[in-house]
């Protein structure tokens, strides 16, 4: 079972005006939920915790867009430090897909994956598949089932989120950063309609959000 910091569904969070937030949010978000510097802490543990269980071993770190961008370079960054400074190291490569399952604030019950068509290179291959958030795990497990159709030799998935949600499927990633409460969490990359990828905060949306910037 995978390791992972608790965000209790009470967790009062923390006022905006105690953090530096875009003007334009301000009147868009509940609250902070998981500040900056904490993700960062809790992403170089798991860095760590990567290097330690696949070092060694050629890795191609698959980093699922959007959301996951921010996340994706911030991990691998601290796993470069751990290869320049550690006895152990991973030698890694980098490649990219996009999988869309939203619209508005609702998960539909289809997953489109944007961007697989090189899948064939990853046969054989050490795989890690880097991700924002996990919510009913079924994007997740639909992307699995299709990478293992191409045999690769072991596949690792790493998320910074799972959601606490009575939708889920019971799935969960390898590696955990936050198991959060049942809330549309934004910023840090994670976004609502494109919006909120440039918050450093992972923040929840109030109403005003949803209204403001629904399609």
């Amino acid at each position: 079972m995978a390791s992972f910091l608790q965000i209790p569904d009470d967790e009062k969070g923390y006022d905006l005006n105690l953090f530096c937030v875009p003007k334009h949010y301000e009147e868009d978000l509940e609250r902070v939920i998981i500040p900056h510097g904490i993700i960062m802490d809790r992403t170089e543990r798991l860095a760590r915790d990567i290097v330690q269980d696949m070092g060694g071993h050629h890795i191609v770190a698959l980093c699922v867009l959007k959301g996951g961008y921010k996340f994706f370079a911030d991990l691998l960054d601290y796993i470069k430090a751990l290869n320049q400074n550690s006895d152990k190291s991973v030698p890694l490569t980098v490649d990219f897909i996009r999988l869309k399952s939203y619209c508005n604030d609702q998960s539909t019950n289809s997953v489109k994956v944007i961007g697989g068509d090189e899948f064939s290179t990853l046969t054989g291959k050490n795989v890690l598949i880097v991700e924002d958030i996990v919510e009913t795990g079924r994007t997740m497990q639909t992307l699995l089932s299709l990478l293992n159709g191409y045999n690769p030799k072991m596949v690792k998935v790493v998320s910074l989120l799972v959601k606490r949600t009575p939708k889920s499927l019971g799935y969960r990633p390898d590696y955990i950063g936050f198991e959060v409460p049942d809330e549309f969490l934004v910023g840090y990359a994670l976004d609502y309609n494109e919006y909120f990828r440039d918050l450093s905060h992972i923040c929840i949306l109030n109403e005003n959000g949803r209204e403001k910037y629904k399609v």
